[in-house]
Protein backbone atom coordinates (compact mmCIF):
# COMPACT_ATOMS: atom_id res chain seq x y z
CA UNK A 1 0.00 0.00 0.00
CA UNK A 2 2.68 2.39 1.00
CA UNK A 3 4.54 1.91 -2.13
CA UNK A 4 1.81 2.39 -4.00
CA UNK A 5 0.95 5.97 -2.65
CA UNK A 6 4.79 6.28 -3.38
CA UNK A 7 4.52 5.58 -7.39
CA UNK A 8 1.65 7.64 -7.01
CA UNK A 9 3.47 10.45 -5.71
CA UNK A 10 6.00 9.97 -7.73
CA UNK A 11 4.33 10.25 -10.77
CA UNK A 12 2.66 13.29 -9.28
CA UNK A 13 5.86 15.04 -8.93
CA UNK A 14 7.07 13.81 -13.04
CA UNK A 15 3.91 15.39 -13.88
CA UNK A 16 4.31 18.99 -12.20
CA UNK A 17 8.13 19.05 -12.97
CA UNK A 18 7.06 18.39 -16.92
CA UNK A 19 4.21 20.73 -16.55
CA UNK A 20 6.37 23.54 -15.49
CA UNK A 21 9.03 23.08 -18.28
CA UNK A 22 6.11 22.80 -20.61
CA UNK A 23 5.22 26.48 -19.29
CA UNK A 24 8.58 27.96 -19.88
CA UNK A 25 9.49 26.84 -22.79
CA UNK A 26 5.99 27.70 -24.46
CA UNK A 27 6.06 31.06 -22.78
CA UNK A 28 9.38 31.75 -24.57
CA UNK A 29 8.98 30.49 -28.12
CA UNK A 30 9.48 32.97 -31.03
CA UNK A 31 9.64 32.79 -34.39
CA UNK A 32 11.01 34.84 -37.05
CA UNK A 33 8.45 36.56 -40.11
CA UNK A 34 8.55 34.52 -43.01
CA UNK A 35 6.30 35.06 -46.30
CA UNK A 36 3.04 33.26 -45.80
CA UNK A 37 0.69 34.44 -48.50
CA UNK A 38 0.83 34.73 -52.40
CA UNK A 39 2.45 38.24 -52.88
CA UNK A 40 2.98 39.38 -49.70
CA UNK A 41 6.48 41.22 -48.75
CA UNK A 42 8.33 41.50 -45.47
CA UNK A 43 8.75 44.99 -44.22
CA UNK A 44 11.56 45.51 -41.55
CA UNK A 45 10.11 48.00 -39.15
CA UNK A 46 11.79 49.00 -36.00
CA UNK A 47 8.59 48.10 -34.15
CA UNK A 48 9.27 44.53 -35.60
CA UNK A 49 8.67 42.61 -38.96
CA UNK A 50 5.32 42.47 -40.52
CA UNK A 51 4.08 40.54 -43.93
CA UNK A 52 2.14 43.02 -46.09
CA UNK A 53 0.14 42.43 -49.18
CA UNK A 54 -0.52 45.09 -51.55
CA UNK A 55 -2.76 44.92 -54.87
CA UNK A 56 -4.71 47.58 -57.25
CA UNK A 57 -3.62 50.93 -58.91
CA UNK A 58 -1.18 52.77 -56.33
CA UNK A 59 -2.44 55.77 -57.73
CA UNK A 60 -5.76 55.68 -56.41
CA UNK A 61 -7.30 56.03 -52.82
CA UNK A 62 -6.13 53.55 -49.95
CA UNK A 63 -7.79 51.12 -48.28
CA UNK A 64 -6.40 49.14 -45.54
CA UNK A 65 -7.26 45.85 -44.33
CA UNK A 66 -6.27 44.68 -40.76
CA UNK A 67 -7.50 41.05 -39.48
CA UNK A 68 -9.03 39.67 -36.24
CA UNK A 69 -7.47 37.59 -33.79
CA UNK A 70 -5.67 34.32 -34.70
CA UNK A 71 -6.34 35.18 -37.98
CA UNK A 72 -4.20 36.40 -41.22
CA UNK A 73 -3.99 38.44 -44.50
CA UNK A 74 -5.85 35.20 -46.19
CA UNK A 75 -9.45 35.78 -44.28
CA UNK A 76 -9.44 38.83 -46.82
CA UNK A 77 -9.10 36.98 -49.51
CA UNK A 78 -12.02 37.27 -51.26
CA UNK A 79 -12.83 40.87 -50.75
CA UNK A 80 -9.24 42.07 -51.90
CA UNK A 81 -9.87 41.24 -55.53
CA UNK A 82 -13.14 43.29 -55.41
CA UNK A 83 -11.53 46.14 -53.82
CA UNK A 84 -8.50 46.55 -55.40
CA UNK A 85 -10.30 47.33 -58.62
CA UNK A 86 -10.37 50.60 -57.63
CA UNK A 87 -8.46 51.18 -55.08
CA UNK A 88 -5.07 50.57 -53.52
CA UNK A 89 -5.49 47.85 -50.92
CA UNK A 90 -2.91 47.27 -48.43
CA UNK A 91 -3.52 44.42 -45.95
CA UNK A 92 -1.25 43.33 -42.87
CA UNK A 93 -0.22 40.57 -40.85
CA UNK A 94 -0.64 41.99 -37.04
CA UNK A 95 2.79 41.26 -34.84
CA UNK A 96 2.48 37.81 -33.74
CA UNK A 97 -0.41 36.56 -36.59
CA UNK A 98 0.14 34.93 -39.82
CA UNK A 99 4.01 35.59 -41.60
CA UNK A 100 4.79 38.49 -39.35
CA UNK A 101 7.59 38.19 -36.81
CA UNK A 102 6.20 36.46 -33.27
CA UNK A 103 8.44 38.14 -30.51
CA UNK A 104 7.84 37.04 -26.66
CA UNK A 105 5.73 40.67 -26.07
CA UNK A 106 4.36 43.69 -27.64
CA UNK A 107 1.14 42.59 -28.41
CA UNK A 108 -1.08 45.74 -26.79
CA UNK A 109 -3.40 47.29 -29.14
CA UNK A 110 -1.14 50.77 -29.34
CA UNK A 111 2.16 49.39 -30.06
CA UNK A 112 0.11 47.12 -32.71
CA UNK A 113 -1.03 50.08 -34.27
CA UNK A 114 2.38 51.78 -34.05
CA UNK A 115 3.40 48.94 -36.18
CA UNK A 116 0.88 49.53 -39.05
CA UNK A 117 1.40 53.18 -38.60
CA UNK A 118 5.49 52.49 -39.53
CA UNK A 119 4.42 50.03 -42.40
CA UNK A 120 2.27 52.44 -43.70
CA UNK A 121 4.64 55.24 -43.56
CA UNK A 122 6.97 53.13 -45.30
CA UNK A 123 4.46 52.63 -48.11
CA UNK A 124 3.51 55.81 -48.34
CA UNK A 125 -0.05 54.81 -46.93
CA UNK A 126 -2.21 58.03 -45.79
CA UNK A 127 -5.63 59.27 -45.33
CA UNK A 128 -6.89 55.60 -45.66
CA UNK A 129 -9.77 53.54 -45.21
CA UNK A 130 -8.53 51.24 -42.72
CA UNK A 131 -10.98 48.27 -42.03
CA UNK A 132 -10.58 46.16 -39.40
CA UNK A 133 -11.65 43.02 -38.50
CA UNK A 134 -12.69 41.94 -34.54
CA UNK A 135 -9.22 42.80 -33.37
CA UNK A 136 -8.44 44.46 -36.22
CA UNK A 137 -11.38 46.81 -35.24
CA UNK A 138 -9.38 48.12 -31.83
CA UNK A 139 -6.41 48.82 -34.09
CA UNK A 140 -8.15 50.68 -36.46
CA UNK A 141 -9.05 53.06 -33.86
CA UNK A 142 -5.78 53.33 -32.14
CA UNK A 143 -3.94 54.23 -35.35
CA UNK A 144 -6.45 56.81 -35.66
CA UNK A 145 -6.11 57.75 -32.20
CA UNK A 146 -2.07 57.46 -32.54
CA UNK A 147 -1.86 58.81 -36.44
CA UNK A 148 -4.62 60.61 -37.61
CA UNK A 149 -3.36 61.37 -40.71
CA UNK A 150 -3.48 58.04 -41.52
CA UNK A 151 -6.62 57.17 -41.42
CA UNK A 152 -9.63 59.30 -43.30
CA UNK A 153 -12.37 56.62 -42.62
CA UNK A 154 -13.13 54.07 -40.36
CA UNK A 155 -14.60 50.50 -40.73
CA UNK A 156 -15.14 48.00 -37.63
CA UNK A 157 -16.42 44.66 -38.15
CA UNK A 158 -17.62 42.91 -35.92
CA UNK A 159 -15.49 44.45 -33.08
CA UNK A 160 -17.76 44.73 -29.78
CA UNK A 161 -17.66 47.83 -28.05
CA UNK A 162 -15.88 45.52 -25.01
CA UNK A 163 -15.96 42.38 -23.49
CA UNK A 164 -19.14 42.93 -21.57
CA UNK A 165 -20.83 42.24 -24.61
CA UNK A 166 -20.20 38.98 -25.23
CA UNK A 167 -17.51 36.30 -24.69
CA UNK A 168 -16.45 32.88 -25.71
CA UNK A 169 -17.20 31.04 -22.76
CA UNK A 170 -15.51 29.28 -19.78
CA UNK A 171 -14.39 26.33 -21.84
CA UNK A 172 -13.06 28.92 -24.26
CA UNK A 173 -11.20 30.66 -21.62
CA UNK A 174 -9.53 27.75 -20.61
CA UNK A 175 -6.38 27.90 -23.16
CA UNK A 176 -5.71 31.52 -21.36
CA UNK A 177 -4.94 29.83 -18.25
CA UNK A 178 -1.69 29.56 -16.53
CA UNK A 179 -0.03 26.00 -16.95
CA UNK A 180 -3.31 24.83 -18.50
CA UNK A 181 -3.09 26.57 -21.51
CA UNK A 182 0.15 26.02 -21.96
CA UNK A 183 -0.35 22.34 -21.70
CA UNK A 184 -3.59 22.38 -23.84
CA UNK A 185 -1.46 24.46 -26.81
CA UNK A 186 1.14 21.89 -26.72
CA UNK A 187 -1.16 19.05 -27.40
CA UNK A 188 -3.62 21.46 -29.47
CA UNK A 189 -5.19 18.74 -32.81
CA UNK A 190 -6.45 19.92 -35.64
CA UNK A 191 -10.13 19.03 -35.03
CA UNK A 192 -9.53 21.35 -31.68
CA UNK A 193 -8.83 24.44 -33.27
CA UNK A 194 -11.32 23.65 -36.07
CA UNK A 195 -14.14 23.70 -33.17
CA UNK A 196 -12.43 26.58 -31.36
CA UNK A 197 -13.10 28.65 -35.07
CA UNK A 198 -16.17 27.78 -35.06
CA UNK A 199 -17.47 30.33 -32.55
CA UNK A 200 -15.99 32.70 -35.71
CA UNK A 201 -18.47 32.23 -38.04
CA UNK A 202 -22.80 31.55 -38.44
CA UNK A 203 -23.18 27.91 -36.77
CA UNK A 204 -22.61 25.47 -39.69
CA UNK A 205 -20.12 27.08 -41.44
CA UNK A 206 -17.28 24.82 -42.86
CA UNK A 207 -13.68 26.20 -41.53
CA UNK A 208 -11.31 26.36 -43.76
CA UNK A 209 -7.67 24.13 -43.62
CA UNK A 210 -5.99 27.47 -44.21
CA UNK A 211 -7.73 28.83 -41.05
CA UNK A 212 -6.57 26.37 -38.98
CA UNK A 213 -2.54 26.52 -39.65
CA UNK A 214 -2.91 30.57 -39.38
CA UNK A 215 -3.47 29.29 -35.41
CA UNK A 216 -0.69 26.60 -35.30
CA UNK A 217 1.39 29.83 -36.88
CA UNK A 218 1.10 31.15 -33.53
CA UNK A 219 2.96 31.31 -30.37
CA UNK A 220 1.67 30.86 -27.37
CA UNK A 221 2.56 34.02 -26.57
CA UNK A 222 1.19 35.94 -29.38
CA UNK A 223 -1.82 33.92 -28.68
CA UNK A 224 -2.21 35.03 -24.77
CA UNK A 225 -0.51 38.69 -25.81
CA UNK A 226 -3.06 39.38 -28.69
CA UNK A 227 -6.05 37.66 -26.60
CA UNK A 228 -5.43 40.17 -23.19
CA UNK A 229 -4.79 43.70 -25.27
CA UNK A 230 -8.32 43.41 -26.52
CA UNK A 231 -9.41 43.13 -22.53
CA UNK A 232 -6.99 45.91 -21.92
CA UNK A 233 -7.46 48.54 -24.54
CA UNK A 234 -11.58 48.28 -24.07
CA UNK A 235 -11.27 48.24 -20.65
CA UNK A 236 -9.52 51.57 -20.49
CA UNK A 237 -12.54 52.77 -22.58
CA UNK A 238 -14.92 50.87 -24.60
CA UNK A 239 -14.34 51.06 -28.28
CA UNK A 240 -17.56 53.64 -29.34
CA UNK A 241 -16.20 56.17 -26.93
CA UNK A 242 -12.31 56.25 -28.49
CA UNK A 243 -13.91 55.98 -31.68
CA UNK A 244 -16.55 59.28 -30.59
CA UNK A 245 -13.89 60.77 -29.28
CA UNK A 246 -11.88 61.12 -32.87
CA UNK A 247 -14.62 62.33 -34.98
CA UNK A 248 -14.11 61.01 -37.94
CA UNK A 249 -16.44 58.88 -40.33
CA UNK A 250 -16.97 55.08 -39.07
CA UNK A 251 -18.95 52.42 -40.06
CA UNK A 252 -19.82 49.47 -37.71
CA UNK A 253 -20.44 46.39 -39.50
CA UNK A 254 -21.55 43.20 -37.53
CA UNK A 255 -23.31 39.88 -38.46
CA UNK A 256 -26.35 38.60 -37.60
CA UNK A 257 -25.64 34.97 -36.73
CA UNK A 258 -22.56 36.29 -34.19
CA UNK A 259 -21.51 33.72 -31.68
CA UNK A 260 -19.43 35.37 -29.69
CA UNK A 261 -21.59 38.78 -29.39
CA UNK A 262 -24.54 38.14 -27.12
CA UNK A 263 -26.65 40.36 -29.09
CA UNK A 264 -25.07 42.46 -32.54
CA UNK A 265 -27.83 44.72 -32.63
CA UNK A 266 -27.45 45.94 -29.51
CA UNK A 267 -23.56 46.27 -30.06
CA UNK A 268 -24.23 48.47 -33.18
CA UNK A 269 -26.60 50.34 -30.95
CA UNK A 270 -23.87 50.95 -28.93
CA UNK A 271 -21.75 52.75 -31.43
CA UNK A 272 -24.74 54.61 -32.78
CA UNK A 273 -25.49 56.21 -29.09
CA UNK A 274 -21.42 57.19 -29.26
CA UNK A 275 -21.93 59.76 -32.24
CA UNK A 276 -25.14 59.46 -33.92
CA UNK A 277 -23.54 59.91 -37.21
CA UNK A 278 -21.69 56.54 -36.72
CA UNK A 279 -23.10 54.35 -40.00
CA UNK A 280 -23.99 50.63 -38.85
CA UNK A 281 -25.31 47.77 -40.75
CA UNK A 282 -26.34 44.02 -40.05
CA UNK A 283 -25.65 41.09 -42.37
CA UNK A 284 -27.45 38.50 -42.66
CA UNK A 285 -26.69 35.43 -42.46
CA UNK A 286 -23.38 36.00 -41.58
CA UNK A 287 -21.55 35.03 -37.74
CA UNK A 288 -18.20 36.93 -36.44
CA UNK A 289 -17.19 37.41 -40.41
CA UNK A 290 -18.72 38.68 -43.02
CA UNK A 291 -15.76 39.29 -44.99
CA UNK A 292 -15.57 35.35 -45.53
CA UNK A 293 -18.79 34.66 -45.05
CA UNK A 294 -20.42 37.44 -47.14
CA UNK A 295 -17.57 39.07 -49.10
CA UNK A 296 -19.20 40.83 -52.13
CA UNK A 297 -21.90 41.97 -49.34
CA UNK A 298 -19.00 43.00 -47.15
CA UNK A 299 -17.24 44.84 -49.90
CA UNK A 300 -19.90 46.83 -51.35
CA UNK A 301 -20.27 48.13 -47.72
CA UNK A 302 -16.75 49.14 -47.33
CA UNK A 303 -16.47 50.71 -51.29
CA UNK A 304 -19.42 52.32 -50.32
CA UNK A 305 -18.67 53.90 -47.90
CA UNK A 306 -15.48 54.31 -49.01
CA UNK A 307 -16.53 56.05 -52.83
CA UNK A 308 -19.66 58.22 -50.78
CA UNK A 309 -18.73 62.08 -50.10
CA UNK A 310 -19.67 62.58 -46.45
CA UNK A 311 -20.81 65.95 -45.27
CA UNK A 312 -21.24 66.06 -41.19
CA UNK A 313 -19.73 62.59 -40.37
CA UNK A 314 -17.99 62.40 -37.55
CA UNK A 315 -17.14 66.14 -35.80
CA UNK A 316 -14.06 65.98 -38.33
CA UNK A 317 -14.71 64.15 -41.43
CA UNK A 318 -12.72 64.04 -44.42
CA UNK A 319 -13.39 63.35 -47.84
CA UNK A 320 -16.73 65.90 -48.03
CA UNK A 321 -17.81 67.53 -51.32
CA UNK A 322 -15.44 70.23 -52.47
CA UNK A 323 -12.48 68.32 -50.72
CA UNK A 324 -9.31 66.53 -52.78
CA UNK A 325 -10.01 63.04 -51.08
CA UNK A 326 -13.91 63.35 -52.02
CA UNK A 327 -13.49 64.43 -55.57
CA UNK A 328 -11.26 61.48 -55.85
CA UNK A 329 -13.47 58.97 -54.55
CA UNK A 330 -16.39 61.31 -56.54
CA UNK A 331 -14.42 60.25 -59.69
CA UNK A 332 -13.59 56.68 -58.89
CA UNK A 333 -17.55 55.78 -57.59
CA UNK A 334 -18.24 56.97 -61.36
CA UNK A 335 -16.10 55.10 -63.07
CA UNK A 336 -16.82 52.48 -61.00
CA UNK A 337 -20.12 52.41 -61.44
CA UNK A 338 -20.08 52.68 -65.24
CA UNK A 339 -18.10 49.04 -65.40
CA UNK A 340 -19.88 46.99 -62.30
CA UNK A 341 -23.11 48.68 -62.29
CA UNK A 342 -22.55 48.06 -58.38
CA UNK A 343 -22.62 51.96 -56.66
CA UNK A 344 -23.48 52.39 -52.69
CA UNK A 345 -26.58 50.59 -51.73
CA UNK A 346 -26.59 48.53 -54.85
CA UNK A 347 -27.08 44.90 -53.74
CA UNK A 348 -24.00 42.33 -53.33
CA UNK A 349 -23.88 39.87 -56.03
CA UNK A 350 -22.54 36.87 -55.61
CA UNK A 351 -23.99 36.00 -52.00
CA UNK A 352 -27.35 34.68 -50.67
CA UNK A 353 -29.61 36.44 -48.52
CA UNK A 354 -30.02 40.35 -47.91
CA UNK A 355 -28.95 42.35 -44.74
CA UNK A 356 -30.91 43.65 -42.12
CA UNK A 357 -30.45 47.29 -42.12
CA UNK A 358 -29.29 48.95 -38.57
Amino acid sequence: MRRGWKILIGIGVALAVLLALNTVIVDHETKSAAVTEPGGRLLKLPGGELEVVEKGPRDTSPIVLIHCFTCAINWWDKMIPLLARDHRVVAVDLLGHGGSEKPASGYSIPNQADLVAQALGRLGVSDAEVVGHSLGGPVTIALAEQSPDLVGRMVTIDSIPDTSYGDVGFIGELPFKPVIGEALWRIKPDFSIRNGLGVAFAPGYDVPDAFVEDVKRMTYSAYTGSHDAFDEYTGEKSLPERAAAIGKPLLAIMGAEEQIANDPSEALAAYRAGDPTVRTKLIAGAGHSPNVEKPAETATLVLGFANTPLRGVGSKARGGVGSTNGTQRQRQQSQSQSRTGNGPGAGAAGDSGSSGGN
